[in-house]
């Protein structure tokens, strides 16, 4: 099947406001058309055509009446998340997630099995696309209003292709096609990015990080990695690697190589496969019973086990979190003097442990950062968990296809579905 054929682009006006009117629709910051009007600046006869056009094309709907205000009660407007769906993918280094979202971003269905990444593009792919056929065949209704897929890795992407470049705990994965490789096998748009900025994005629309337009979301697993809401926008940076703090140097110590092939990068020293190198020393020189104990099960200790470990008050697993907090919160405390966050929200599998870890990165922040910084400035867990990545992964792909960009090359065809080039806007335009 071809691609559909392409009709002509909206006039900038009708385009700016339908964007501006579906905006505020979907995000739930105006639910009647008087509202619309107070917010958008828009005149009525514009915002009645706009919603009907939003209309026709089933992307809005009209609701129950809302309050009254002396006159008319109005009718309210409710956006049609049912009218799309997307499937989602998070890659972890030992764990993959998968999911269908609706159009809202609200998971319907989602699935995790343990995956080593390292295995390589083909037999993770393999897997996921499993997955997600598995899914299509219990929602065949998802099948048929299938809009896009969203993948976040492990690894630095860029944005603009969709690809992998040198990812350090990827082998294989180097510039590997990801994107092209789901929108051909499922004939919707594809969008690929670090699973970091993902999970960044998911905490800014749905988690703690909402309504706060400068965040920076670190994600402790195996490697260390941060993503960065700047004036509420995901901040990608020129290629797409803005945030990698997990490969800021933070000691000149030779005797750790980090997977970079640099020596003394954080991730080498704080993240999980330090906490386990450190860990699995531990058991065997007999300094923990915990450690040892899972040591003797005949598996690999990793940094999952510190976590646990430490609740349960093993003291060699808490001043591993310690250090490895005290690690961290030194490199976060020149991101918060450079950056300015008003919060730091830490996720990942590591920062699963409970309040040591936390605790031994904000004393440090705090203690190492300007005042003027640190004055307003948070520092929590993650409300969503594993749900982040997910969730942001699908409003990456909702919000590009909804964008000023790319609404225009599939609104007058009612759906995006059999477009597997609308990303590639962006590498016409240079990229984001």
């Amino acid at each position: 099947m071809g691609e559909p054929a392409e009709r002509a682009p909206l006039a900038s006006e009708r385009l700016d406001s339908l964007v501006a009117v579906l905006d505020l629709v979907r995000a739930g910051a105006a639910a009647t058309r008087p509202e619309l009007g107070r917010h958008s600046g828009l005149g009525r006869t514009v915002i009645a055509q706009r919603v009907a056009e939003l209309m026709e094309h089933g992307l809005v709907g009209d609701g129950a009446l809302g309050p009254s205000t002396g006159g008319r009660a109005p009718r309210q407007l409710t956006f049609r998340a049912d009218a799309g769906h997307v499937l989602v993918a998070e890659l972890g280094a030992t764990a993959l997630n998968v999911a269908l979202a609706d159009l809202s971003g609200h998971l319907l269905t989602q699935y995790r099995e343990r995956n080593d990444i390292a295995a390589g593009p083909e037999r993770t792919l393999d897997r996921v696309e499993a997955l997600f056929d598995r899914i299509l065949a219990e929602r065949p209704d998802a099948a048929d209003l299938l809009w896009g897929i969203g993948v976040g890795v492990p690894g630095p992407v860029e944005f603009a292709t969709g690809r992998p470049i040198a990812p350090p705990i990827m082998p294989g994965w180097d510039d590997y096609p990801v994107r092209d490789r789901l929108a051909t096998r499922y004939r919707v748009s594809t969008w690929v990015d670090n699973e970091v900025n993902t999970m960044a994005l998911g905490e800014y629309r749905a988690g703690l990080a909402k309504g706060v337009d400068d965040v920076v979301y670190v994600k402790i697993g195996t490697g260390i990695g941060a993503g960065l809401i700047s004036g509420g926008r995901l901040h990608r940076g020129g290629q797409g690697c803005a945030g990698d703090v997990g490969h800021v140097a933070v000691v000149d110590d030779t005797d750790v190589v980090c997977r970079c092939g640099n020596v003394g990068c954080l991730e080498a020293l704080a993240g999980g496969g330090a906490l386990a190198r450190e860990g699995t020393r531990a058991a065997r020189e007999g300094r923990s019973g915990y450690l040892a104990e899972v040591l003797a099960s005949g598996r690999p200790i990793n940094g999952s086990d510190i976590s646990t470990a430490a609740r349960h008050g093993d003291p060699v697993s808490v001043e591993l979190l310690a250090r490895s907090g005290r690690l961290i919160g030194t490199t976060l405390a020149t991101v918060v003097n450079f950056y300015n966050p008003s919060l730091i929200v830490i996720g990942g599998q590591v920062a699963n442990a409970g309040d040591v870890l936390l605790a031994a990165i904000r004393q440090v922040v705090y203690r190492r950062s300007l005042p003027l910084a640190t004055r307003d400035l948070r520092i929590v867990h993650s409300a969503l968990g594993d749900r982040a990545g997910l969730m942001g992964a699908a409003y990456m792909v909702i919000d590009e296809l909804f964008s000023r960009q790319h609404l225009p090359l599939w609104i007058d065809a009612g759906s995006p579905r059999g477009r597997t080039d609308i990303p590639a806007a962006l590498v016409a335009t240079g990229g984001r």
